[in-house]
């Protein structure tokens, strides 16, 4: 049983979790997956329910706080990165989850987004990416294909879509992740170690829209095909995929290729993944499906770097203790003041 200043904890289930509310999701929706694996990632993590609080901003992904029995904050759109930011900095100990969708954290909410990343708050953002605004009844989104129909590109879109880790990488996230909605073991696993990181956890989600952009992962997510279409990250193991493991991925000549395994190459020509290497997420971030598979798993993690609230925190000690106490009023004043007769 753990404890909270010496006090010992309820043993919590996922249950515990579960709120009142009525869940108003699509059914089939990839959004019940996800809660699911939330709820049971939290009894695992050994804190209160009082500890947690979840942010989110617009969508349909952001209906999240409501449906978790913790504190929470259905926020405006694109600002749930600030919100998540303020809450962090006035209380260090509250365990801080924001969760939304690719149309909120990479469009409105993408300046938001590359800053709390940037400055590693020690928050865990959830992206949940399923490539279409859903909320707003199927117009493209940052992350829709070159070429995508819907309602607001009825000819298809002549955007390049956002690679949301190539952004949390550029933007110097710490900690990056990605899964898949129906798989709750996996994602169970990717969270654990998020909430174990002390900086800024970003874990993507490929997340189906079952009624506006239904199937745009089933090539990665549906068993008859996703051991050919993934590749799982696992630190210090080699890149190996395929139904028969018989591929990997090579890094040659300054790039990666995939190669067949059994013939003139073996597993000791896979690239091995490490977690720590930023040069080689780059890489991993890039590749895209059908020329390479999906990667899945933690793609880098740098735990390392401080987090900006523990390190605001300790300047704002040292500023006390330097200064002592200070007057409210002489500080609003400042040093030069001047009168208007």
């Amino acid at each position: 049983m753990s404890e909270t200043n010496g006090v010992p904890l309820p043993t919590l289930k996922a249950k515990d979790f579960t709120t009142d509310q009525d869940v108003r999701w699509c059914p089939g929706c990839g959004d019940y997956a996800v809660l699911a694996a939330v709820r049971k990632t939290l009894p695992t993590l050994g804190k209160a329910k009082e500890d947690y609080v979840f942010i989110s901003g617009i969508g349909c992904a952001a209906r999240f706080p409501y449906y978790m029995e913790t504190y929470g904050l259905h926020s405006i759109h694109g600002r749930a990165p600030a919100f998540a930011t303020g809450i962090k900095i006035a209380n260090p100990t509250l365990d801080v989850w924001l969760v939304s969708g690719d149309g909120d954290l990479l469009s409105i909410g993408g300046n938001h987004t590359l800053h709390i990343m940037r400055r590693n708050v020690d928050v865990n953002i959830i992206l949940l990416n399923n490539k279409i605004y859903g909320l707003t009844k199927g117009q493209y989104s940052p992350t829709s294909e070159t070429g995508k129909v819907t309602k607001s590109t009825p000819d298809g879109s002549i955007d390049s879509p956002l690679n949301p880790l190539s952004v949390a990488l550029g933007a110097n996230s710490t900690f990056i992740a990605r899964g898949i909605d129906i798989d709750a073991k996996h994602l169970t696993s990717l969270m654990q170690r998020g909430a174990a990181h002390r900086g800024c956890s970003f874990i993507e989600v490929y997340q189906d829209c079952n009624i506006f952009n239904h199937k745009a992962w089933f090539y990665a997510s549906q068993k008859e095909n996703r051991s050919d279409n993934t590749v799982s990250c696992i630190h210090g193991e080699p890149l190996i995929f395929g139904a028969e493991s018989n591929k990997g991925i090579r890094f040659h000549d300054g790039a990666l290729e995939v190669i067949e395994l059994g013939g003139d190459f073996t597993e000791d020509d896979c690239m091995k993944h490490d977690e720590r290497n930023r040069l080689q997420a780059w890489m991993l971030t890039r590749m895209r499906y059908p020329e390479f598979p999906e990667p899945l798993g933690v793609l880098y993690c740098d735990p390392d770097v401080p987090a900006y609230d523990a390190q605001l925190e300790a300047q704002v000690e040292a500023a006390r203790a330097q200064r002592g106490s200070q007057d409210l009023e002489a500080l609003v004043r400042g040093k030069e003041t001047w009168e208007v007769s």
